[in-house]
């Protein structure tokens, strides 16, 4: 291995490496067909939500820990032709990992050490099972995304009062550490409209109405976090079909990158 750094090895221009995306929204959104229309994915599977996704690859329901990192070892041996992988969902893998923790220091729960060091000892696991994610990225070419639900949590902001807001239904150490590694992070939910009504005597009454449109947030907000680091508007449309082509558009990956995915992208 050559551990000398060049001044000749310095490179310059826009990164086409392919996306490691995490999204997140409240049930019946449509995450997994967002996902299921990406280039040629494959799922790993912690819980049955592919629903009636019609020829979504798979290696089945993964029940622990060490058959998530088989399929990603897999994946990265094996001859393939996937383009992305997909992790559905973070929040029914983390139970997995806990498990398995617990079974390497013969604890009864992840909560035996006491003070929060079972959950400090699951981010070993974790950056195992992302590091292998990123291998498949890194080595494979493959487009990473990770599915998780999402929750509503009391954030306390060191600028104002504390306040709810939608967040990743994880650990807060295992959250940071995902978000950390992602390129987006992304809260889905279909776009919400106030209506005032008069109910009289000078006063109104407002309520959220959702319409039909679906949204893909990708900048941070108080009520949600996201980010995104191709530039992107603060929300792109989600539609039911081909939703992925909208966000493959930003990506200089699936126009610029190695084997132009682009029109991959929007099959």
């Amino acid at each position: 291995m050559n551990n000398v750094v060049s001044l000749a090895g310095v490179k310059r221009g826009v990164s086409t490496v392919a996306p490691r995306i995490v999204l997140y929204s409240s049930h019946g959104v449509g995450k997994t067909t967002w996902a299921a229309s990406a280039p040629n994915p494959i799922f790993l599977q912690a819980e049955d939500g592919l629903g009636v996704i019609e020829d979504a690859a798979t290696f089945g329901l993964l029940r622990h820990y060490d058959q998530f990192m088989s399929a990603i070892g897999e994946l990265l041996e094996g001859d393939h032709d996937f383009k992305t992988v997909v992790v559905d969902s973070l929040d029914h893998l983390e139970p997995m990992v806990w498990a398995k923790v617990c079974e390497l220091n013969n604890w009864s729960s992840i909560e035996d050490p006491g003070y929060g060091k079972g959950y400090t000892a699951a981010l070993e696991r974790w950056r195992e099972l992302l590091d292998g994610m990123n291998a498949l990225r890194d080595e494979k070419g493959m487009t990473v995304i990770y599915l998780a639900h999402a929750t509503v949590k009391r954030f306390d902001s060191p600028e104002t009062e504390p306040y709810d807001r939608y967040q990743i239904k994880l650990h807060e150490k295992t959250s940071a550490l995902v978000q950390e590694a992602a390129d987006c992070v992304f809260f889905a939910n279909f776009r919400v409209s106030i209506e005032k009504t008069d109910v009289g005597f000078k006063k109104t009454v407002s309520r959220g109405k959702s319409g039909g449109q679906r949204l893909l947030y990708t900048e941070e907000r108080p009520a949600f976090m996201a980010k995104n680091r191709y530039k992107m508007p603060e929300s792109i449309p989600m539609p039911e079909e081909n939703g992925f082509a909208v966000f493959a558009d930003y990506v200089p990956f699936y126009h610029l990158g190695a084997g132009n995915n682009a029109d991959s992208a929007n099959q």
